[in-house]
């Protein structure tokens, strides 16, 4: 799993997510092109719901570019549009997630737009293993 060239609250927070409800059937890696620190807010959200994120690190494309995957899943209308070729058998999948480091307001309105984000990811994650079976089935 793979999503570049975003905040990296919705990267740790996808690969975070995927590691915690599917860790038996996935192997999470997150990545960007311009790789950034762990927002608080983001830490704060996925530890309400039992998912530790602070030990993230912002990795940079490259630090993964040799790993074969099968997937690459964008998490960001940008990521989609911008993702490097990986070497090998890799699908590309997207799945758009509102940016919410961009969210503006007081803090608890801007901490609803990353809960709301986390619960985004969440489905998205619960769904994901029946996404890539359907994916590979009309490859």
């Amino acid at each position: 799993m793979h999503g570049q060239r975003l905040p990296e609250s919705r990267r740790a927070g996808t690969e975070g997510r995927a590691r915690h409800m599917r860790g038996d059937r996935l192997e999470a890696f997150s990545a960007g092109i311009e790789p950034r620190g762990l927002d608080p807010r983001a830490v704060r959200v996925m530890a309400e719901e039992g998912v530790d994120i602070s030990g993230r690190r912002s990795k940079h494309v490259d630090d993964v570019s040799r790993i074969p995957f099968d997937y690459v899943v964008t998490v960001c209308d940008r990521a989609r549009d911008a993702c490097p070729v990986f070497p090998g058998k890799a699908r590309v999948l997207h799945a758009g997630f509102e940016d919410p480091a961009a969210a503006q307001g007081k803090e608890e309105e801007v901490l609803a737009v990353f809960r709301r984000v986390r619960d985004e990811i969440r489905q998205f994650i619960e769904r994901l293993p029946e996404t890539l079976s359907a994916t590979t089935l009309r490859s």
